[in-house]
C-alpha cells in the first residue's frame, strides 16, 4: 500500500549536517516522515528530535557509507523498520582538492566510493520495494562540478559527473516501473564540507548558498506530482561560481 499524500517517508543520507540536515527539516515541516542516515549517532539523534517536534515520525540510523558491501543490505533493512520508503535522498559525499597528478590511487578510490558506488548501492537497498508498489522518487545530490571543470577537482569532478550520468541511466531504467529519478547540482554551498581534511580552500563562505536555499530547492522536486519529474536542476548562488 502507498502512503497516504501526508504521511510520505523518506531516506535521507549525509542527514546529520548541512544539505541533509537542512533537507531532513524541511521535509518534516512539510508533513514528511524521515530516516535519518550518516555516521554520527549523535548528531543524528540530534535532528531526529527536531524533525519529531514539529510532528513527523523521525529516526536515526548510524551507518559507514564507505564501507560498500554493508550499503544495499542495511538500507532494505532500514526501509523494512521505517516503513514503505516513498522518497529516497541520496546526498551524503565527500569534498576533495588536489591536482589529478597529484591525486593517490587511494584517495580517487575513496572520492568515487562514498560519492557515487554509495549512491548505487543505497539505491539497489530500496529498488525492489518500490518496483514492487510501483512508486517512488530518487533524488541524487550533485554538484556544478559535475559540469564544469575545476582545475584542483578532477576526483570531485568525476564522481559527481558520473553521479548525474548514473542518475539519467537509472530514470530511463525505472521509468516503466513507475520510479522517477531527479539530480540536483548546486554551485557552492555553505556546509562543513568546507572545513573537512580534504578540502582546503579560501572562499566567501557568505557568497555561497545556504543549505536551507538547497533543501527548499529538493523539496520542490519531492513535492511534486507523481505524473511529473524535474529531472536536473542547477542550482547556483546569484553571485555565480566561486
Amino acid at each position: 500500500m502507498s502512503s497516504p499524500p501526508n504521511q510520505k517517508r523518506a531516506i535521507i543520507t549525509g542527514a546529520s549536517s548541512g544539505i541533509g540536515k537542512a533537507t531532513a527539516l524541511a521535509f518534516a515541516k512539510a508533513g514528511i516522515h524521515v530516516a535519518l542516515v550518516s555516521r554520527s549517532q549523535d548528531k543524528l539523534e540530534a535532528v531526529a528530535s527536531a524533525a519529531q517536534e514539529v510532528g513527523v515520525k523521525a529516526k536515526a540510523y548510524p551507518l559507514d557509507l564507505a564501507k560498500l558491501e554493508e550499503i544495499k543490505p542495511k538500507m532494505a533493512a532500514i526501509a523494512a523498520d521505517f516503513g514503505a520508503i516513498d522518497i529516497l535522498v541520496n546526498n551524503a559525499g565527500i569534498g576533495y582538492i588536489n591536482p589529478l597528478s597529484e591525486t593517490s590511487l587511494a584517495d580517487w578510490q575513496q572520492v568515487l566510493n562514498l560519492n557515487l558506488s554509495s549512491v548505487f548501492q543505497c539505491v539497489l537497498g530500496v529498488l525492489p520495494e518500490m518496483r514492487d508498489r510501483a512508486q517512488g522518487l530518487i533524488i541524487n545530490v550533485a554538484s556544478i562540478a559535475a559540469q564544469t571543470p575545476f582545475p584542483g577537482w578532477g576526483a570531485y569532478c568525476a564522481s559527481k559527473a558520473g553521479l548525474v550520468a548514473f542518475s539519467k541511466v537509472l530514470a530511463a531504467e525505472e521509468r516503466a516501473n513507475g520510479i522517477r529519478v531527479a539530480s540536483i547540482s548546486p554551485g557552492a554551498v555553505n556546509t562543513p564540507l568546507w572545513d573537512s581534511e580534504t578540502v582546503q580552500a579560501d572562499f566567501d563562505r557568505a557568497a555561497m548558498l545556504n543549505p536551507d536555499t538547497v533543501a527548499r530547492a529538493i523539496l520542490q522536486i519531492a513535492l511534486l506530482p507523481a505524473e511529473a519529474v524535474i529531472e536536473e536542476m542547477t542550482v547556483m548562488p546569484s553571485a555565480g561560481t566561486l
